[in-house]
């Protein structure tokens, strides 16, 4: 009887310590799937605060994720990742509700991502970085993930003689008038800045590699303001090129802000008051400060997020509506969402 009571005692004992023990692995994965949330800081002029109830269901995330895209009058926010098996897009409400998840088998890397045509017929277009039978394109899809157009030659890398060629397109731009801009280039062959017309024709385009002015090394992203200039990061020479939308003209570069990290995501916030930039390598989300028309002049620092180690910033979008601020983090596995302060009641 003394034995048996032993053995029932000691059983206890182990399945006490088995369930502490699976009490702390649990406490710690908690842990390490919040860490990214919690470990950041800002620095300068406080613009943002990460909201952290943005996504509802974080767990939907499944692989790398490279780009986001923002239907400010839809409330709807695309996130694309890689990985194998994984749905290429996900689609949110800004409200953090996991809407749809597009399982196409026509998108191989995606890279870059834009919401066109928001108030109309809206569309999503991304970039396909990918070797395969369907890489090296641009393609536009409906809002539910259908194949609209493709452009470039599928599956063939680009050689920088033909404008639509493209080899590993890193982002794309689609003004409010349809004109499309394009940076050609994560790497590969091609190192171009593209604009084209509505109807896909060339209206002109810098397609040189090097360090010189209107030379491109590794062009990462690109954006419009609202003072008819072009402003690319050029990752690879550490700058962002500025250029005169309709006639293509070089305008100037900003090189001082990113001696630590090059420049890999340039947007705006609706008022047109600051770029958003994203650099990977730092795991930074810096805020300069806008030019108004005319002289661009030096860059300046008005804000810098930092992020923990390893979240890998790669791209950035913002809702033109409210101003939140998307981050896709290709370390992290995730997109998150930063609100202004203003609408936080900061």
């Amino acid at each position: 009887m003394r034995r048996r009571n032993y053995c029932c005692l000691i059983a206890v004992a182990m399945a006490l310590i088995l369930f502490i023990m699976f009490m702390c692995g649990a406490i710690s994965s908690h842990a390490s799937v919040s860490r990214s949330h919690a470990d950041f800081s800002v620095h300068g002029r406080a613009l943002y605060k990460l909201d952290t109830s943005w996504p509802r269901k974080p767990e939907v995330f499944s692989g790398q994720v490279f780009a986001v895209a923002v239907n400010h009058l839809q409330g709807r926010v695309y996130v694309a990742q890689r990985g194998d098996g994984v749905p290429k897009v996900l689609v949110f409400s800004t409200d953090g509700e996991f809407l749809q998840a597009w399982n196409t088998s026509t998108l191989e890397m995606p890279h870059g991502m834009f919401l066109a045509n928001a108030s109309a017929n809206p569309s999503v277009w991304i970039t396909d970085v990918g070797n395969g039978p369907y890489g090296h394109t641009v393609k536009q899809y409906s809002p539910s993930g259908k194949l609209l157009q493709v452009l470039g030659s599928p599956g063939k890398a680009g050689s920088s003689l033909s404008p639509l060629q493209f080899d590993q397109p890193a982002e794309i731009f689609i003004h409010s008038s349809g004109e499309i801009y394009i940076v050609d280039g994560d790497g590969g062959m091609n190192n171009r800045l593209i604009k084209l017309s509505p109807d896909l024709q060339v209206l002109w385009m810098h397609g040189e590699k090097g360090q010189g002015l209107a030379q491109f090394y590794i062009p990462h992203s690109v954006a419009v303001d609202s003072f008819q200039r072009v402003w690319v990061a050029d990752r690879g020479n550490r700058r962002i090129q500025v250029f005169n939308s309709v006639t293509g003209d070089w305008l100037g570069s900003w090189g001082s802000c990113f001696k630590d990290d090059a420049p890999y995501s340039v947007r705006f916030t609706p008022d047109q008051k600051y770029m958003v930039v994203a650099q990977l390598n730092t795991n930074q989300i810096t805020l300069l400060e806008a030019p108004p028309i005319g002289i661009i002049g030096q860059c300046q620092v008005i804000s810098t997020i930092q992020l923990a180690e390893d979240i890998k910033p790669h791209l950035v979008e913002l809702d033109l509506k409210s101003a939140d601020l998307y981050v896709a983090e290709i370390g992290a596995g995730q997109a998150q969402k930063f609100i202004p302060l203003t609408a936080a009641g900061v």
